[in-house]
């Protein structure tokens, strides 16, 4: 792959919602931004425009240690070709993992073998989604874009159930240290108040005490300029500065370079247009998402829920046609569907599903897996084949863990924002040669993101 010198930032997401999320700051920020399910090649790089900054939705959320290393190592290294300023692995900004799956310890370590920094910034901080870090503790909001309630992250209600990484420890070091023996410091609420040289001096003491990852904490928009002065500072020579995050490191970043008139926030939108019938796909177990789903059944949208009896055959084939055709008989009647796996962590079907995978013998880590690549075979396929019959313009993604096998079913490519619409999840035009999905607008939700009417106002959504 030839060098690209204009790249500001290239980011590895560790699934694809989140991994929208940080392409939405990047181009807010004023960087043409491309975000691709692969390590891109030099012919797509030309394809789409050499992007100013581009993203890589990955699935390794998901994956566990010994995969995600050998993942992680080959896409790094080939980001690294690109010769970006800034490589940034970007995490759920409830820092969802665990030492089992989705280990953030072990991306940091692969980075540093990478990169080769002196350290390694972390900030998992982002006040623009409601995400809060004060002294090493993270606190969050209940649905982000709404008025929720603030929680401390090991009470948080929906973070305490989740299926895979339930929130157990809300002090961030404690949290990483269960995942890499990595000396880990802080840069906290009180160096934030200094100036940038100041902070920096901190830096160089916990550095040379032998830190080698920082967290920074954060808990208002006016503190993001500062920290993505600093975290620019490292810098050096046109090494790559790895970090890791949420997208709080995108809206560092672009608040500071805002800031520098090196870039300037863009201002101007595509228009959207509401939409006709809409398709949603869910494999969110989020308490959020539920209530979104009840919501929008209330309101006309038609369900289609998911049998748990589909993880018990090796060949889901009577399922996908059964639910491509209930997909192709609500739209020909006008209304909006949303095929699910769940509504929330009490639906039956978790409970079932545990059951039937455990009766096959499966450890924990291999049903969390196979869950995800199930439900995504057996949502983005009945999802094509529908499509292939009966066009939409809009569909929404709801749901982490299976979205990236979502997107691949659906024969996705890459991805680039063309309207804002709730933080973290904007309006995508999708790229998919030879699928139905080509040229639809996709929207990615997290399984916190949005009010309980975030599906109906999706819909009806014009700017």
């Amino acid at each position: 792959m030839e060098l690209t010198k204009n790249i500001q930032l290239a980011f590895y997401g560790d699934d694809f919602t989140g991994s929208t999320d940080a392409m939405e700051f990047l181009t807010r920020a004023g960087l043409r931004t491309v975000l691709f399910l692969e390590n891109p090649s030099s012919e797509q790089m030309e394809r789409f425009g050499n992007p100013e900054a581009i993203g890589i939705a990955g699935m390794t959320r998901a994956m566990i240690p010994n995969e995600m290393e050998q993942t992680l190592a080959k896409a790094f290294t080939e980001l690294k070709k690109l010769n970006p300023r800034h490589v940034h692995y970007k995490v759920c900004s409830t820092f969802d993992s665990s030492p089992e799956i989705g280990n953030i310890g072990t991306a940091i370590e692969t980075g540093q073998k990478i990169f080769k920094n002196d350290f390694t910034p972390v900030l998992v901080a982002a006040p623009h989604l409601g995400r809060y870090s004060a002294f090493g503790n993270l606190f969050a909001r209940m649905g982000i874009g709404s008025q929720g309630k603030i929680f401390r992250l090991d009470r948080h209600p929906s973070m305490c159930a989740h299926p895979v990484t339930p929130a157990t420890e809300s002090d961030l070091q404690v949290h990483l240290g269960r995942q890499t023996q990595l000396p880990i410091g802080l840069i906290d609420l009180v160096d934030l108040q200094n100036e940038v040289d100041e902070i920096q001096q901190k830096i160089d003491v916990e550095v040379s005490a032998g830190k080698r990852i920082l967290f920074f904490d954060g808990i208002c928009d006016e503190q993001m300029a500062k920290i993505g002065a600093v975290i620019d500072r490292q810098v050096i020579e046109e090494q790559p500065l790895f970090s890791v995050g949420s997208s709080g490191i995108e809206k560092a970043l672009g608040d500071y370079w805002a800031d520098e008139n090196r870039y300037q926030p863009r201002q101007s939108w595509t228009e959207l247009k509401a939409s006709g019938p809409m398709l949603v796909l869910s494999g969110s177990v989020s308490p959020v998402t539920a209530d979104q789903i009840t919501r929008a059944v209330e309101s006309g949208f038609e369900e289609i829920a998911v049998d748990a009896l589909i993880m018990d055959t090796d060949d889901p084939e009577t399922f996908i046609t059964e639910y491509q055709q209930k997909i192709i008989s609500a739209f020909k009647k006008g209304q909006s569907v949303i095929l699910h796996t769940s509504k929330g962590p009490d639906d039956p079907r978790v409970q079932q599903i545990k059951e039937l995978l455990e009766g096959k013998g499966w450890d924990e880590q291999t049903r969390r897996i196979e869950t995800s690549k199930r439900f995504g075979k057996i949502l983005g396929q009945s999802a094509r084949r529908a499509l292939e019959e009966f066009q939409v313009k809009r569909m929404v993604i709801a749901g982490g863990d299976t979205s990236g096998y979502v997107a691949r079913e659906l024969g996705i490519e890459a991805v680039e924002m063309i309207a804002p619409v709730f933080p973290g999840a904007p309006v995508c035009k999708a790229f998919a040669n030879a699928s139905p999905v080509n040229g639809m607008e996709v929207n990615l939700k997290g399984g916190q993101v949005g009010d309980e009417n975030y599906f109906i106002k999706i819909k009806k959504w014009k700017i």
